[in-house]
């Protein structure tokens, strides 16, 4: 609970893995301030950010009525996120180069560290699925700043989002539903949603172009979504962003995956056995009449991108009690300089992720399907802070 108290000091790492300037949380208490779309928002603030978002009307779709969509298609997992069940912890450092202090005024991207929690996850809401090279990587990341500020963020392997609006990915959701018997998608039903949908016809082209990598320790991640950040000039631009990997990426197709049922994990976790991990983080800067509501479209290659620092991992856990296990990773919880754009899945992922973490809170949790052994230490005591992703 908010008790107000300061959190432990984070365990020491190397110090050469670690720069000298490390930004901390002041308090468990300043941490939750002014968080208007945490987990565990109540039902009726969940109803009023639908109705901002402009997709909650009486008698069509609900928040509700989403989850039990993902709980009809994948089953019912007590403890587990609806979607993205299947994951781990883990902790480390965003090294700010100071660069991104050029397009937003937020703390995190002045020079030095920032402490993090963040998750690795696969696609799907039953936590003990097989890995498979066709599942959606997720990479959660959530940013301890200075002054009790957070930022979370929750991205995924794919260039494009398969969804231009919640509606559609609620009806995809049962359109693509693997049929008794056969395994896979009713065809007549998945062609007549591409019918109804065709700008996801289209994402799924694009994302069809760029195969997955070998492994969730080099693969990019992005941020799909656009927002909107506003430096101390007071000058706003449209962003996206994403986290690509250090060293080379080998995609799937030149190279078969490794045997096992958490073939994915385990390779994450061997990975980490050898040194941190570490990807740049770039962002997207956009120009005038690039899209910031739709998802499915990509912006142009030739936009501006801007290198603002490395997040290193540096440990993993299974998840548990106070590491990500418990953290909503809501992308609309932004600090100062950062803000949602006009693309309605933001607000619809927003109530999605609070009502399955309401739903997983109240729940007993089995034990995770993933185990790191030996047990990792964390970085920052996390108990009071709450991927859905």
């Amino acid at each position: 609970m908010d008790d107000g108290t300061e959190p432990p000091a984070p365990p020491g790492e190397p110090s050469d893995e670690e720069p000298p300037t490390v930004r901390t949380p002041l308090s468990r208490r300043t941490m939750l301030l002014g968080l208007a779309a945490v987990g565990g928002i109540s039902a009726v603030n969940v109803g009023a950010f639908l109705g901002a978002g402009g997709w909650f009307t009486p008698d069509t779709l609900t928040t509700s009525r989403f989850v039990d969509r993902f709980e009809q298609v994948f089953g019912k997992h007590d403890g587990f996120r609806r979607n993205h069940a299947k994951g781990v912890s883990a902790t480390g450092l965003f090294t700010s180069n100071g660069a991104g202090t050029a397009l937003s005024k937020a703390s995190v991207f002045q020079t030095g560290t920032t402490l993090v929690t963040a998750r690795f996850s696969i696609s799907g809401g039953m936590p003990a699925a097989a890995d498979t090279n066709a599942a959606v990587r997720g990479l959660g990341v959530l940013f301890h700043m200075v002054g009790g500020e957070q930022w979370r963020t929750a991205m995924v392997n794919v260039p494009v989002f398969t969804d231009r609006v919640p509606q559609g990915f609620y009806e995809r959701l049962l359109a693509t539903e693997p049929v008794p018997g056969t395994g896979r998608p009713d065809p007549a039903k998945v062609a007549a949603f591409l019918s109804k949908y065709p700008e996801t016809a289209r994402a799924m082209a694009v994302i069809s172009k760029t195969p997955p990598s070998t492994g969730l320790y080099n693969s990019p991640y992005h941020g799909l979504n656009a927002f909107r950040f506003t430096n101390s000039a007071g000058v706003t631009v449209p962003v996206r962003w994403m986290m690509m990997p250090e060293g080379p990426i080998q995609t799937v197709s030149g190279a078969a995956h490794a045997p096992g049922k958490d073939y994915l994990f385990d390779a994450l976790i061997d990975k980490l056995a050898q040194g941190p991990m570490r990807w740049r983080f770039l962002i997207t800067v956009g120009q005038p009449g690039d899209p910031t509501n739709d998802a499915t479209t990509a912006w142009p290659a030739d936009r501006r991108q801007v290198d603002v620092g490395t997040l290193t991992i540096h440990s993993l856990q299974t998840e548990a009690p106070g590491n990500a296990r418990d953290v909503n990773f809501d992308p609309t919880v932004l600090p100062e300089g950062i803000a949602l754009s006009d693309d309605p899945l933001l607000a619809a992922r927003s109530a999605v992720y609070a009502q399955s973490y309401q739903r997983r809170t109240g729940e007993p949790h089995s034990p995770s399907e993933v185990t790191v052994m030996p047990p990792q230490p964390t970085r920052v005591d996390v108990h009071e802070v709450d991927h859905e992703n």
